[in-house]
């Protein structure tokens, strides 16, 4: 009794300092780390005009291969072509803020090799540059809507293909939404001449689907689709091509890297491909590509049978 007698004033006093607050409460729950945009992958197809949404800094040297189809469509018929056309270039994109990114898309080496027709020739890929901003960053639900302006100058050398008219501005919008395992990113936007004789009006999109096999290892299909808005005025340029008359007799455009200013573009205004491969990623900050592409519009109709894309990827 003598025992009982005592606990009882203890556990009466402990009571009462608990409700004066003299114990602390238990600590409030540690928050889960947020995912995060750590695990999102470039695009690889259409390298010049198809980005994620999400500014980062980085360096993108590639390496593309394409090979040209056995003949294209033309005023005067089908005319022999073969052989291939090969890029070596290097983007940049320095995020000045986790918003507001300036991107360098569109430089490097082209070396033109068809084997009937039109004439061997290398040189320099036209200049482009700009702004992306991303106006939705919502890294806890990894969603990223942004927009980019670029503008291309006509620095390269015409007998690659580049270095005619006055210049073209590319407004784009682009998204990105990762959920778990999957990655799902695209853009839409325009190729828009300043000098709308010179070179084509053109639509573009692409889509970008990949899945997280490993953390490594990320298998990718993507979808790249053109659509001419308005062709050019078929006037003589490229004269170490043909005599300059190609824009005047291709009945097309030609994609992502070259604009013809074809003025028969109208009879065969859309182009689709279909790019397969995957992203391997070597290092925190370094991830290797490889896709394959196809043309799933008729190859004539285009200057590619097939394209192969190598890159690397290293943020800082």
């Amino acid at each position: 009794m003598k025992s009982l007698a005592l606990s009882l004033p203890i556990a009466a006093a402990l009571c009462g300092s608990a409700f004066a607050g003299e114990i602390a409460p238990p600590p409030p729950p540690v928050d889960m780390p947020v995912a995060g945009f750590e695990s999102a992958r470039r695009p690889i197809t259409n390298p010049t005009l198809f980005d994620l949404a999400i500014p980062q800094s980085y360096v993108h040297p590639l390496f593309l291969y394409q090979s040209l189809p056995s003949s294209i469509s033309t005023e005067i018929g089908s005319v022999p072509l073969d052989g291939d056309l090969q890029v070596y270039a290097i983007q940049l994109q320095w995020a000045v803020t986790e918003r507001l990114a300036i991107t360098a898309t569109k430089d490097g080496y082209i070396d033109f090799n068809p084997d009937n027709t039109l004439a061997e020739e290398d040189g320099w890929a036209n200049l482009a540059a700009g702004l992306k901003y991303a106006f939705v960053y919502d890294p806890a639900s990894q969603l990223a809507v942004s927009g980019q302006l670029l503008i291309e100058v006509p620095t390269g050398n015409s007998d690659v293909w580049q270095g005619e008219g006055d210049g073209v501005a590319i407004p784009s919008v682009s998204a990105l939404k990762i959920a778990g395992p999957v990655q799902l990113a695209g853009t839409l936007g325009a190729k828009i001449p300043f000098d709308s004789d010179a070179e084509s009006t053109m639509l573009f999109s692409s889509i970008h689907l990949s899945y997280e096999v490993t953390p490594r290892f990320f298998p990718l299909v993507e979808l790249n689709y053109f659509r001419v808005l308005d062709e050019g005025d078929g006037g003589s340029r490229f004269g170490s091509q043909a005599g300059g008359l190609v824009p005047a007799i291709a009945q097309f455009e030609a994609g992502d890297l070259v604009n013809f200013g074809a003025a028969n573009a109208d009879k065969n205004p859309d182009f689709l491909s279909l790019g397969v491969g995957f992203r391997f990623r070597a290092t925190d900050n370094v991830d290797l590509g490889f896709a394959f592409e196809l043309p799933l519009t008729d190859d004539e109709d285009s200057i590619m049978e097939n394209r192969f894309t190598l890159d690397l990827v290293y943020r800082f």
